[in-house]
């Protein structure tokens, strides 16, 4: 199966050609659902047999490269179109297919009816093969095709419903944001990749990784292709200061913000650090700049998260939250753990997401939480897929996000110090405050709209068997990665899965000094306490004394105002970036440079030529006595000439 790897981007793209041809004449539902279904599938029973493949390989031997043919040659630049497999890639790869397998299937009922479900399958799958190319690429500049390709698919799919306003502007305009700010990111990432090609003369992950290792290259060279690709990462797994795309990203369709927004593509900015981890490990600045954007990132959205009542943006601001968990791990040089929580997170965010769409869908399409109340009667399923994932998310054991989130906060504390970690924890309550205000709004409590009127109920087969296939995952999937103190002899076997990967640069780095059990069960025990008395205070606010939240809303009302307007980003942004770029193209590019400069020029030379024409022009009398005086006079000009000369 490892050989058959490229079998995982084809079938995508078989699915992205037949639905966009042929999907227009057919326009069967079932067909188009099934073709667009399957082919992820198919690519994800693949992927696991080249897992099991690759577990019965020697350690030393689960690093394979699949060539399919010779791409660019070219003064020096070799390049072939080849896929790698390892362990780092086989772990997304099936987080990319299997989710998106069970996403695929949800979509088939969600977008039941719709006048272009065909167009929605085929942006799906096309998506799928961009991350695909991503995931498996050998090299940067695959890797980079994939990344312009997922943000090409992001455009198309949060704009699907073109023609829908969205807040003050439409879903085409929050599209349009999503593809000029991951630009910026992008723009950063083509410097790294130019930096990596001059400075090791190669772009092939197993050539500069080696290189990396061997050359005696400056610590501010690494510094610098680091940070450079962190600028892209910041675009794409929205981090400040580019993370303002990623909430009107929920513009698209709720299918779409949990595969690209939440389980899949966000990720791609951690997994291209992941990759890049030896780098990153002979970068220390560098590092700690990740783990303070990191950091600062998961609390700053956790805060805004607190106060919004559209259920879409409360999960949007959690991803984002999540994602800045992720990086924190990384700089903390615990590149395992972010990998666990990318896996964890996709399981419980895609649930969040997919349970989200389940209300929506039977609220009629509302989305505001302040209207929803008591829904739990109404959608059991929902309500208890629904209730797994936010006890996930909120690092409450046995579920999955317990076990990532307290291993990526004990790396903080171990490698980067008590206040990374404390900023952690407290993100960490804030994280379970705001998803249970979330749960409690919607699913207990009394109900806030007319059943008579709005009739809510349970979504059909086709949205509640994927609801209940990731809420399996949420609950149980954290086990593969059980701490070293509880597992024994065993070890964390996510953790001894990746470590031939990362086994360079931990070495580099030399992580985790001398700390004992009882400190990091204690941290532990620190870290339930904090996940518990979130969601305790979401009860007691939200449910047994609602009157609690308003009256805290009325007190600190400046600081709820801020929360609530996110800030004032957008705005600062638009005061800072966008309108003196538009006034300064209007004025100076415009008005100027094209006008004045570009048109005057262009302009005044066919003037000159036209005066200098009609000046000529008046030489053409059409009288031959004229023409032959004039050529009498020319040889008689020569002949002088001539005379002057030889004399």
């Amino acid at each position: 199966m490892i050989h058959l790897i490229y079998l995982t981007v084809l079938f995508p793209l078989f699915g992205f050609l037949f639905n966009g041809i042929l999907g227009p004449k057919i326009k069967n539902e079932k067909v188009i659902g099934i073709i667009g279904s399957g082919t992820i599938g198919i690519a994800f029973i693949i992927a696991v047999g080249a897992l099991f493949e690759t577990l019965a390989l020697p350690v030393d031997q689960r690093l394979t490269i699949i060539t399919l043919f010779q791409w660019i040659d070219v003064a020096g630049l070799n390049i072939h179109f080849a896929y790698q497999v390892d362990q780092l890639s086989l772990v997304m790869s099936l987080v990319v297919t299997g989710v998106g397998f069970i996403i695929h299937v949800y979509s088939i009922g969600y977008m039941h009816g719709d006048k272009s479900f065909w167009r929605f399958f085929t942006y799906l799958n096309l998506f799928i093969f961009a991350m695909m190319n991503l995931i498996l690429a050998d090299n940067f500049l695959l890797l980079f095709l994939g990344w312009e390709g997922v943000g090409l698919c992001s455009y198309l799919l949060i704009g699907f419903w073109y023609d829908r306003k969205f807040e003050k502007s439409t879903t085409a305009s929050a599209g349009l944001k999503a593809f000029i700010v991951n630009r910026i990111g992008d723009f950063g990432f083509l410097l790294g990749m130019f930096l990596i090609y001059s400075t090791f003369g190669s772009l092939i992950f197993t050539d500069v990784f080696s290189r990396a290792l061997s050359f005696n290259v400056p610590e501010h060279i690494f510094t610098l292709i680091a940070i450079f690709l962190f600028i892209g990462a910041t675009g794409k797994s929205a981090q400040i200061p580019l993370l303002v795309w990623l909430p009107d990203a929920m513009a698209g369709p709720t299918p779409v913000s949990a595969l690209i927004h939440a389980a899949t593509m966000v990720t791609a900015g951690v997994y291209m650090v992941a990759r890049c981890s030896i780098i990153y490990a002979s970068a220390p600045t560098a590092m700690m700049v990740v783990a303070v954007i990191g950091v600062f990132t998961a609390f700053f959205a956790a805060t805004i998260g607190l106060v919004q009542n559209d259920i879409k943006k409360v999960l949007a601001y959690s991803t984002i939250s999540q994602l800045g968990y992720m990086f924190l791990a990384l700089g903390a040089g615990a590149f395992s753990a972010g990998i666990f929580h990318v896996m964890t997170h996709a399981f419980f965010k895609a649930l969040l997401f997919l349970g989200a769409g389940s209300v929506i869908h039977s609220m009629h399409d509302v989305q505001d939480i302040r209207h929803y109340g008591g829904l739990k009667k109404y959608m059991p399923i929902t309500y208890g897929t629904f209730l797994v994932a936010a006890t996930a998310i909120s690092g409450i054991p046995p579920l999955s996000g317990f076990f990532s989130k307290d291993e990526i906060l004990w790396y903080s504390y171990a490698n980067l110090g008590i206040v990374f970690w404390l900023i952690g924890v407290i993100t960490a309550l804030l994280t379970a405050f705001y998803m249970f205000r979330l749960y409690f709004l919607t699913f207990e409590g009394k109900e806030k709209f007319d059943s008579h009127k709005t009739h809510p109920h349970e979504s059909p087969k086709l949205m509640t068997v994927p609801l209940i296939a990731l809420g399996v995952l949420s609950a149980i999937g954290g086990f593969i990665g059980i701490p070293e103190i509880f597992s024994g002899d065993h070890g964390n076997l996510f953790h001894t899965w990746l470590a031939p990967v990362f086994k360079s640069a931990e070495i580099k780095l030399m992580n985790i000094g001398s700390h004992s059990h009882f400190e990091e069960i204690l941290f532990m025990a620190i870290s339930i306490v904090a996940g518990v008395a979130g969601i305790y205070y979401a009860w007691y606010a939200y449910l047994k004394k609602p009157a609690v939240a308003d009256k805290t809303a009325s007190r600190f009302k400046g600081a709820y105002n801020i929360l609530l307007n996110k800030y004032f980003l957008d705005e600062a942004y638009e005061a800072s970036v966008v309108n003196p770029i538009v006034k300064g193209s209007e004025n100076i590019l415009w008005k100027i440079a094209d006008n004045r400069i570009i048109d005057g020029t262009i302009n005044n030379l066919a003037k000159l030529v036209d005066n200098i024409s009609g000046t000529i022009k008046k030489i053409q009398t059409g009288v031959a006595q004229s023409y032959a005086l004039v050529m009498i006079l020319g040889v008689l000009i020569a002949l002088l000439w001539l005379i002057i000369s030889y004399s």
